[in-house]
């Protein structure tokens, strides 16, 4: 019998015939290897189809939401207008129906609260499932109107201007008007008044208003337009009663200054006043009261009684 070649002859043979394949092809075509490539390109190719087979949800009503069921937190009072979510709708131009899926609802929805003129912040935004959106105000409060040509200017605290058709003939004597500073040739409901003296006075309106009418007060009266860059601190402030005697109440609250009585004291200047006299224009008035000095309140007759009293009188307080 023939004997059996050598081995390692026979191991030569089998790398030359090629009956072993490379290591790349082994780790390739593997049994799991394909079956997960095979599904993957299965779901590649059927992408499309299944995208168009989902359910639409942006048409469904748990994900619409009509503009006018907004919900705003706390509910607008007079003066602000009952109508005042319909009105933010057309400055703000948003749709009559929102999305609940949109990303951006909550930006665009307080961007338009935010353009209108009673919106002092709008403090958040919430949008819940089902289709729910709630809006949280703070609204600006009127604290005087200022008297110009042909009208009055319902304004904030910042002097921001507020819509005068809000206002109700009865609502315009609930506030103290504002004299003397002289309007901008262009002014709109939402922008602010930027006049030193307008905004000192308007400080003060929001500190006398919950006594303006049991002092008998008729107005403010401050200076003439200033120029922004005017120093603040040095405007003085006079009231203006209905017999016509002028109260200084010298500089404006929140204004520092050593020599200055606090608000407070000035008040109770005024109130202390009344009760001893029973108005500020008795007993032959009209009078120029001073209320700054720290021990006494000093007053002296206006218009044609000045040339007969030209030191004016004091009394102690």
């Amino acid at each position: 019998m023939p004997s059996a070649p050598p081995s390692h002859k026979v191991a030569h043979a089998a790398a030359v015939t090629g009956d072993n394949p490379p290591t790349w092809v082994s780790a390739v075509f593997r049994p799991l290897r394909l079956a997960k490539l095979s599904v993957i390109v299965g779901v590649v190719a059927l992408m499309p189809y299944l995208i168009q087979r989902l359910p639409n949800l942006a048409g469904r009503p748990e994900y619409r939401l009509a503009t006018k069921q907004i919900r705003i937190v706390p509910l607008p009072e007079r003066p602000v207008p009952e109508n005042l979510l319909e009105q933010v709708r057309e400055l703000g131009k948003l749709p009559r129906e929102l999305s609940m899926l949109d990303e951006t609802l909550p930006a665009k929805v307080a961007d338009a609260f935010a353009r209108h003129p009673w919106i002092a912040r709008v403090v958040s935004v919430r949008k819940s499932y089902p289709a729910n959106v709630t809006v949280e105000l703070e609204y600006r409060q009127p604290v005087g109107m200022v008297q110009v040509k042909g009208g009055r200017f319902p304004i904030d605290v910042a002097g921001v201007v507020l819509p005068p058709g809000d206002f109700t003939a009865a609502d315009l004597k609930q506030f103290p008007t504002i004299q003397g500073p002289t309007p901008p040739a262009s002014l709109h409901p939402g922008v602010a008044w930027k006049d030193p003296s307008l905004q000192a006075a308007a400080r003060l309106a929001q500190i006398l208003a919950p006594t303006w009418s049991k002092l008998r007060l008729e107005s403010i009266i401050a200076p003439s337009r200033l120029d922004s860059k005017s120093d603040a601190s040095k405007i003085t402030l006079k009231l203006q009663t209905g017999g016509g005697s002028q109260i200084i109440w010298g500089r404006a609250p929140g204004t520092e200054h050593p020599g200055e009585l606090t608000t407070t004291q000035k008040i109770g200047r005024l109130e202390k006043y009344l009760t001893e006299f029973g108005g500020f224009d008795r007993p032959n008035g009209p009078y120029e009261i001073d209320i700054r000095h720290w021990q006494e309140i000093s007053r002296r007759p206006l218009a044609s009684e000045q040339a007969n009293s030209p030191k004016g009188s004091r009394t102690r307080h």
